[in-house]
């Protein structure tokens, strides 16, 4: 389970505290598949740091009893003067993961080739993003988070990380934060919709697609 309840974020700016999000509830149980809906600037991006663990809520509590995965394809934490294997090295480190599986699974999905000795201030951005999708799924969560990276790469390996995702993991959580409808449609059975930092949880995946629509 993953439980937010009244959870907010402030952010001081030169003109004052900007609140991105505010007093945002709702619970997501194991197996559940959520959408999060809403435009730019909404707090679908602030929202999804808190939830991570890359930022912290100025106020409310986030409550874990499931594994959550960091954004798919997030490289954010990559260090660029590190070659991809010394990268995937250091995250198998911290998930306590044989660093030879994590290889050997990153090798197979990603195809890198020599760029796995290379460093990674000299990936192509879409390298990274398979590196780092690649990554994602090579470790075992109960949950999953997805901003806005399902077309990652060609289209052999989109194909391949909708099956792995979609299929392979389809008993585990989702939390999904797209502008597809149809792909909102295909995987989730509930949404967020998110409107300038507040949030209200709809059962009724076309009612909440409509109300989105409407923003």
């Amino acid at each position: 389970m993953i439980r937010l309840n009244g959870v907010t974020k402030d952010y001081l700016t030169e003109h004052g505290f900007h609140r991105a999000v505010n007093n945002v509830s709702f619970t997501l149980q194991r197996g559940e598949k959520m959408a999060i809906l809403g435009l730019n600037g909404a707090g679908k991006s602030t929202l999804i740091r808190i939830l991570c663990g890359i930022e912290t809520p100025t106020r409310g509590t986030i409550e874990r009893t499931m594994s959550l995965s960091w954004p798919l394809a997030y490289g954010g934490g990559f260090q660029n003067n590190m070659t991809g294997n010394d990268n995937a090295r250091f995250i198998a480190r911290i998930y306590n993961r044989p660093y030879e599986e994590v290889r050997d699974y990153i090798e197979d999905f990603a195809q890198l080739g020599k760029f796995m000795s290379e460093p990674m201030r000299t990936y192509s951005s879409g390298m990274r993003a398979r590196l780092a999708f690649a990554l994602s799924l090579a470790f075992d969560f109960d949950c999953y988070l997805i901003d806005e990276v399902i077309a990652v790469g060609d289209q052999r390996f989109q194909r391949r990380s909708q099956e792995e995702m979609f299929e392979k993991r389809k008993d585990r959580s989702l939390l999904l934060a797209s502008h597809d409808a149809g792909i909102v449609r295909q995987h989730c059975t509930k949404a967020l919709v998110l409107h300038r930092g507040r949030g209200k949880v709809f059962e009724n995946l076309d009612l909440a697609l409509d109300i989105y629509k409407d923003l």
